[in-house]
């Protein structure tokens, strides 16, 4: 089975002006063919996300014909302009609607589901995202509209922003894609007002993203971000907030959306695998965006010189919505429009920078959590997830059902590259249900093709085993499928275990069932309103790689050695000299320092071919 969103690297699709030009084309043939006598763009089955589509289409209109100027479409956007100004602005409040400041306004908004009352909740992104289609016709509007409707446009993009700020409370979602579109939209919007009314608008945009947005960032993997839904990172949602930044930077030329999209841009690097592959987020956990992410994985990818276009979209969006039957939706039509505008190309290499919560080299990747354990592993085409056991989840040694992965004090950090070869060594203190504390020091090496653990620690009583992921995905090149094993070997013998309960918190990679849908079967609220990472860890057990103790390890240690990916015989060798450790394996020889460290408390390694 294969992930429905997990497709394409985004990258892979052509963005030269000519291939933009058949993009365009295409729009334009779908969308004279849909004009209604009554001027409306509106896909016939669309029944919410549907208050600014129509005009979302007039803008790829008006964007065509200022680069070709094809002679049926002035009339086209004219009428389906005044469709918009005459059947899709609302003054009088939607019944329901819970984040209104002032209530009676008469101010102007757009609907998420036309009915009255329907479903009132969405109107506030629905209006974000009317109010940017506006400006991009006002944007295209020389020699194309006449004063009038072109004047009363701008009044009603005034109005919308004024509903935004004014009328409602600010982000009530707590979504940072939706606020910083907001202000994007203020920015856009304050160079067609008279000049004085113009920097007023701009000067509240930018108060609005240092005040509600910036300040209120929050913590993950060492980087502020803006929060989505509630939480620091949404996979779906986050590319789509890097992409207003790169608009708001390019519109602005203000430093701090640069700086901020830098932060996101290399917090997002670290994250992704080699594969271009990511789960986790506080309102989906899989589902990707498309060509929506487009403008600022390549805007930043340049400006932080990576290769985020390797981000795994949902291709089926690759360069504008659809619905099911393929055909052109115009929700986040804006972005198309800038992506066009925008004459940044790809950066098509890593980075050479080190990452705190990643190592990368070729093919395998480990992106780590803020705690410094795995949150995904990449190697041999195959992604693994941690493992729960006893609704603990993570990598690392499990003694008496007790999964010691979670830091009690500084987890250190060192970062090696030789001969090829790229290393990092984790030192973390942990406590088990004895209460005494003990440095685990977990060793990641990668030649770029297969990945070697060595994890390290004090002896334990009893039998202790490694926690060593689960198998869930691996790439098809195109797509990603679902999986429930992987090319893994362990030194001292490795098993693959499934739950052996049944029920959502128990989750067997064999079953069709997905992480997204288990997560959200596991989540408080309703699927689309829940958290499935919240969800997720009420996960009790799940299918998982088990790792004995490496035979021949060091008096008083236990040692686990893992290598994920193609070889051959793995018998490494482990010898202890004072209190360093030494391993030999086919590929390399690693010395670590004490658990200690040295003078300053920071891990030592020695790694050679």
């Amino acid at each position: 089975m294969h992930l429905p969103r997990q497709r394409g690297p985004l990258h892979d699709l052509p963005d030269t002006p000519e291939a933009y030009d058949a993009v365009l084309a295409d729009v334009v043939e779908q969308a004279l063919a849909r004009l209604t006598p009554e001027g409306n763009l509106e896909h016939p089955d669309a029944l919410d996300d549907v208050g600014d589509t129509s005009l979302g289409i007039t803008a790829l209109l008006a964007l065509a014909w200022q680069r070709g100027k094809d002679p049926r479409l002035p009339e086209a956007v004219r009428r389906s302009l005044a469709f918009h100004l005459r059947e899709r602005v609302y003054t009088g409040d939607n019944p329901g609607y819970p984040n209104l400041r002032r209530t009676n306004s008469g101010l102007p908004y757009a609907r998420y589901v036309l009915e009255a009352g329907a479903h009132p909740i969405g109107d506030w992104p629905s209006t974000v995202w009317a109010l940017l289609q506006a400006v991009n016709v006002l944007d295209a509007a020389d020699g194309l509209l006449d004063d009038e409707p072109r004047a009363e446009l701008r009044e009603l993009a005034h109005g919308y922003w004024c509903w935004l700020t004014e009328a409602t409370f600010f982000n009530p979602q707590e979504a940072g894609n939706q606020a910083i579109g907001c202000v994007v939209g203020g920015l856009m919007l304050a160079r067609h007002l008279p000049a004085k009314e113009g920097e007023s608008v701009r000067a509240r945009a930018l108060s609005l993203y240092a005040e509600e947005i910036r300040a209120r960032r929050v913590r993950d993997r060492g980087a502020l971000l803006p929060p989505e839904h509630g939480g620091a990172y949404d996979n779906n949602y986050g590319p789509i907030s890097l992409s207003f930044l790169a608009q708001a930077h390019r519109v602005s030329g203000a430093e701090m959306f640069a700086e901020d999209g830098d932060t996101l841009a290399r917090y997002l690097d670290a994250r992704l695998t080699s594969g271009g592959y990511d789960c986790g987020g506080p309102r989906y956990s899989e589902q990707h965006s498309g060509f929506e992410s487009v403008l600022g994985l390549r805007y930043f990818g340049a400006r932080i010189g990576t290769d985020l276009g390797r981000y795994r979209g949902d291709t089926r969006w690759a360069r504008h919505a659809v619905q099911r039957d393929g055909r052109i939706d115009g929700h986040f039509a804006f972005m198309l429009v800038w992506q066009i505008q925008d004459p940044t190309r790809w950066h098509r290499t890593p980075s050479p920078a080190v990452a705190r919560h990643q190592l990368r080299c070729g093919t395998v990747s480990v992106a780590f959590d803020s705690r410094l354990t795995p949150a995904l592993i990449e190697a041999a085409g195959t992604y693994y997830l941690p493992a729960a056991v006893r609704r603990q989840h993570g990598f690392g040694p499990v003694t008496d059902g007790f999964l010691l992965c979670r830091p009690m004090g500084e987890v250190r950090v060192r970062d090696v590259r030789a001969d090829g070869l790229a290393a990092k060594l984790v030192t973390k203190p942990v406590v088990g249900r004895d209460h005494v504390l003990r440095h685990v020091r977990s060793l990641y090496v990668t030649d770029g093709t297969r990945l070697w653990v060595t994890v390290a620690l004090g002896r334990l009583d009893g039998a202790p085993y490694l926690l060593s992921g689960l198998p869930y995905a691996a790439d098809d090149g195109d797509r990603v499928r679902r999986v429930a094993e992987g090319e893994a070997v362990s030194a001292g013998g490795l098993r693959l275990t499934h739950p052996a309960a049944s029920g959502p918190d128990h989750f067997d990679a064999r079953a069709e069932l997905t992480q997204e849908q288990a997560a959200f079967a596991l989540a408080a609220d309703p699927r689309g309103y829940g958290d499935p990472d919240e969800g997720w860890r009420h996960l009790v057990s799940s299918t998982a790689l088990e790792a004995e103790p490496a035979p021949g390890a060091p008096r008083g240690l236990h040692v686990f050695a893992v290598r994920y990916g193609p070889g051959g015989a793995f018998a490494p060798v482990l010898e202890a000299a004072g209190e360093e450790l030494t391993v030999r394996t086919e590929a390399f020889t690693a010395v670590l320092g004490p658990a200690a460290g040295d003078d300053r408390g920071e891990p030592t390694l020695i790694l050679r071919r």
